[in-house]
């Protein structure tokens, strides 16, 4: 993988682009897709962003949202799209598993693939050009680096500057993470010199649920949450029972695992939700609690130092057993007691 600044030269020269991001999108997943189709468009490209799937109902104020494919429901048209274009962006994954069933497609297509991307262990073979940078808060940190390094900032216009403050509080947990460093502040200011109204993306993100999901998160840690002080842990664990009687939609389990992270002496928190096909794990921590290898050990999975996900084919009941005894066995090894 070459680096990426060797294309800036080669922006002016209109293309065919895909932007790509991974699975069920997050603020960052989506708002570093959603500049970079700003961004791009400016120059004459012809931009398509194609996500791997549906995304969360509270993203779909973003500007150009509207104009976004799910290749579950438009495959043969994104097919299309995706052999026919000259680029792809893929941003926000380190692998291109990630992206679920339009992997093969991707993998396929005889574009240049180009990775923007700030989780750890990238498969850099997949990509012929790319920024992988784990020291950044965001993807939208990235993306927000990439137009000014390739020396057109004066093209970051309100809109982009929306998308890309989106994902900065989603994955800097409105700077309270130690990923909030004092350059995602300086950008934060020059992003509100371009009329960012932050009020409002934080209100449309956080401030944008139905009564139901409330009330969902109310019995969740209640009834669906144990706390184990020998361990310095919690575990949430949710039913499929729970979703359905919540009418729970994707995108209303987003944030629910950072809940128990609140108790006092709590440094690892975990969650699994019971899904059609698998169950699908969360983890949270704090300080030198390693969830990123946690979850590639034991849950087919990873991410970042503190922030991680996985997976796992096994029963709800079966894989929580599985979650107890490997915490049991390696709390040491993890910093947990």
């Amino acid at each position: 993988m070459q680096p990426i600044h060797h294309i800036f030269s080669q922006l002016a020269t209109v293309r065919k682009v895909v932007i790509t991001t991974h699975q069920k999108p997050d603020p960052d997943a989506m708002g570093s897709s959603l500049a970079l189709y700003h961004f791009l468009k400016q120059f004459g490209h012809e931009v398509i962003v194609i996500s791997p799937t549906n995304w969360a109902a509270f993203l779909d104020w973003m500007p150009g949202s509207d104009k976004v494919l799910n290749f579950e429901i438009t495959r043969e048209k994104s097919e299309a799209i995706i052999m026919a274009a000259d680029w792809i962006f893929c941003l926000d994954f380190n692998m291109l598993a990630r992206t679920k069933s339009l992997a093969p497609v991707i993998e396929k297509a005889g574009a240049t693939k180009i990775l923007i991307d700030h989780h750890q262990q990238p498969a850099i073979e997949s990509f012929h050009f790319g920024a992988s940078d784990t020291t950044k808060s965001s993807t939208c940190e990235m993306v927000f680096d990439f137009i000014v390094e390739s020396g057109h900032p004066e093209r970051i216009n309100p809109e982009i500057a929306e998308c890309l403050y989106a994902g900065l509080i989603g994955d800097t947990g409105s700077f309270r993470f130690p990923a909030a460093t004092a350059n995602v502040h300086r950008m934060v200011a020059e992003l509100k010199e371009t009329g960012l109204q932050h009020t409002k993306v934080h209100e449309n993100i956080y401030d944008n649920f139905m009564e139901n999901r409330l009330r969902f998160i109310g019995h969740v840690l209640t009834n669906r949450m144990e706390i184990s002080y020998e361990y310095n842990t919690a575990l949430i664990y949710v039913p499929k029972s729970d979703l359905l009687r919540y009418d729970i939609r994707t995108g209303d389990t987003e944030g629910l695992v950072n809940y128990p992270l609140s108790i006092q002496g709590i440094r690892m928190a975990a969650i699994v939700i019971d899904r059609d096909e698998e169950r699908k794990w969360s983890f949270r921590s704090k300080g030198n609690v390693d969830v990123n290898t946690f979850a590639r050990r034991f849950f087919e999975g990873g991410g970042h130092f503190n922030a991680a996900g996985g997976r796992s084919s096994a029963p709800l009941d079966e894989t929580v057993r599985t979650f107890k005894k490997v915490l049991k066995e390696n709390a040491s090894e993890f910093q947990l007691t």
